[in-house]
């Protein structure tokens, strides 16, 4: 069995705590099911049971519910919403490239990206305060919280659980959808993007003045990418234009907040725990959760009043006999 203790980077005094926090347990997944829903959706169903009897606080899907080669059309995405509803009991979700970003692809039906993020705002988010699951939570979404200037931004939103913030921001891979050669797409990123930092810096602020324990962001997009480009370096790996402004932002709101920070995401299919910015936000883990055909999970186990607050153990699916 794999297991990560987190010890360099979120092994870090938590601040005051409210004598009411307790220690908890959720999931972390992502880039799941790829593939055929004949071949891929019963391996997940087993995914999502396995999940659901290790009785989880709440499950978060960091996007990519399909792969990029498959449809988008409506019935598509109505399955993998009603998968997020079979979570126990409530999870949250914040959408990939391959739900909307990658629609305008051939073999996944040639739709108009941004009509396809519409009809998930319009389907998956009709409730935004309301999150996925057999037994929902109470959300907070920018929506709403920011309704004169981000009234359109549902999918963003936050929570917290025992002292410690959840934020989720919607930032996804195909380089957060800044394509330089389409302008639609283009505008789309810079309306988003400011949403986006705007969502974060008000959540983090909004930990400071909480006395948080922890932060906990999902986000879809690797804004790394260790197997592409040049050596990884740290301080210096955003070679995608589509991340640097929210990154900046992150590493900021993170260096100010001083505490554990655990970034989570998906996109490249790789498990791995490493340390995003070791010299900008020294206190932030970053976790990468399986993907694609390693449909697997992550368990995180919360401590507030531990000075190692996270630690992770991946939850293996059955259904692929042990392989991944």
């Amino acid at each position: 069995m794999f297991k990560h203790a987190l010890f360099g980077a979120v092994a870090l005094t938590a601040g005051a705590l409210s004598a009411q926090s307790e220690p908890f347990t959720f999931v972390a997944l992502g880039d799941a099911p790829y593939g055929k829903p004949e071949e891929v959706f019963a391996p997940f169903e087993t995914l999502i049971a396995t999940v659901n009897a290790r009785k989880p606080a709440f499950t978060i899907h960091v996007g990519d519910t399909k792969s990029g080669s498959t449809p988008c059309d409506d019935a598509m995405l109505d399955a993998q919403l009603g998968f997020l509803n079979s979570f126990a009991p409530a999870a949250v979700y914040t959408p990939g490239d391959n739900e909307w970003t990658d629609c305008h692809r051939p073999k996944a039906g040639g739709f108009d990206p941004l009509e396809r993020l519409d009809y998930i705002r319009r389907t998956y988010f009709i409730d935004p305060s309301t999150s996925f699951g057999t037994d929902p939570i109470t959300l907070e979404s920018q929506a709403v919280v920011m309704a004169d200037r981000f009234a359109t931004y549902v999918e963003n939103t936050r929570f917290a659980h025992e002292g410690v913030h959840f934020i989720q921001a919607h930032v996804v891979g195909s380089n957060n959808n800044l394509e330089a050669r389409d302008q639609k797409a283009a505008m789309e990123f810079f309306a988003r993007d400011a949403a986006n930092v705007a969502w974060l810096s008000d959540s983090f602020d909004q930990a400071i003045a909480a006395d948080a324990a922890a932060v906990v962001l999902s986000i879809h997009a690797d804004m790394f990418e260790f197997d592409f480009g040049p050596a990884w370096a740290p301080e210096g790996f955003l070679r995608h234009s589509g991340f640097i402004n929210f990154a900046g932002v992150l590493t900021e709101k993170a260096a100010a907040f001083d505490k554990p920070v655990l970034l989570i995401f998906g996109d490249s299919h790789k498990f791995r725990v490493f340390r995003p910015f070791p010299k900008a936000a020294p206190k932030m883990t970053a976790l990468e959760v399986f993907g694609s055909a390693d449909m697997h999970a992550v368990e995180v186990t919360v401590t507030p009043d531990d000075p190692a607050v996270f630690g992770m153990t991946p939850i293996l699916n059955p259904a692929l006999d042990g392989q991944g």
